[in-house]
């Protein structure tokens, strides 16, 4: 019975965790570029009570198959989806969407190197120079990991699907100021998601593969005047909470079982 009681609470536990992951998918149904996650879980380790090549009752004969009960399940990951949203239009100059799989390259203030498919863009002033950033303020970056730099004089900002912003001089010609840096990378599922929809190279992602070449395949284009909005689907992860939701009821159904039967033993009288 005490075997019950905890494989009936890690699955518990598990479908918590579910749940979890669940509420904070559709809490970003609406965040620019946000990728869904799901648990995946693993069964725990199980006690061999007979292996199947053992000897039976019968002199010189095998078990044609074993005898194991296992100890419940446990949380093995957390899987990000990387599938893209949907693309809304902004009419906004500064707003950029990838069709594709690639990432852009933004600089923290500590210096060190993030990622984001969130394309809300903005103008920071230095000085009489405008720089391209995120909304929290983050350098975006082209594809030499400079900063991009927008003179005070330039309007009509314009972003090819190549990356490449051109805009137009006081004498009218049209000068061009930069390529937003692409990245990709071997294994996007490794990413360490940071918050600010921002990723984290890891040992599990590899190293970014910047983009250096307009032909280079796997990085996607750019679409100006759009933004990527969460891959959330509202109707499937309702769903995803009502499996986790009746898997959670059924595991405490064990509990109350098991402690019924424990009850039962302990009333026996001789």
């Amino acid at each position: 019975m005490m075997r019950a009681l905890w494989s009936a609470s890690s699955g518990m536990q598990a479908q918590q965790l579910s749940v979890d992951i669940i509420s904070n998918n559709l809490a970003n149904v609406n965040t620019t570029g946000f990728k869904k996650n799901r648990a995946e879980f693993k069964d725990l380790i199980y006690e061999t009570l007979r292996r199947p090549e053992s000897p039976d009752l019968l002199p010189g004969a095998a078990a044609p198959v074993g005898l194991q009960v296992g100890h419940g399940v446990r949380p093995s990951a957390t899987a990000r989806d990387f599938s893209e949203g949907n693309l809304q239009p902004t009419d906004n100059p500064l707003d950029v969407a990838i069709e594709g799989p690639g990432f852009f390259m933004v600089e923290r203030p500590d210096g060190s190197l993030a990622f984001t498919r969130d394309g809300s863009f903005k103008l920071s002033l230095d000085g009489t120079d405008r720089i391209l950033t995120t909304s929290n303020g983050y350098y975006v970056l082209d594809e030499n990991e400079s900063y991009i730099i927008i003179p005070e004089e330039y309007t009509d900002i314009s972003i090819s699907a190549d990356g490449m912003i051109t805009a137009v001089a006081e004498d009218g010609t049209v000068e061009e100021l930069g390529r937003i840096g692409l990245v990709k990378f071997s294994n996007p599922a490794g990413l360490l998601a940071v918050g600010n929809n921002l990723y984290e190279a890891t040992e599990a992602s590899g190293e970014p593969i910047v983009k250096d070449d307009d032909q280079a395949p796997g990085y996607g284009t750019l679409l100006q005047g759009y933004l990527e909005m969460s891959n959330v689907k509202v109707v499937e992860e309702m769903v995803n909470l009502i499996v986790a939701q009746r898997a959670y009821e059924v595991n405490t159904k064990a509990v109350q079982t098991a402690d019924e039967m424990l009850a039962q033993a302990n009333n026996l009288r001789r």
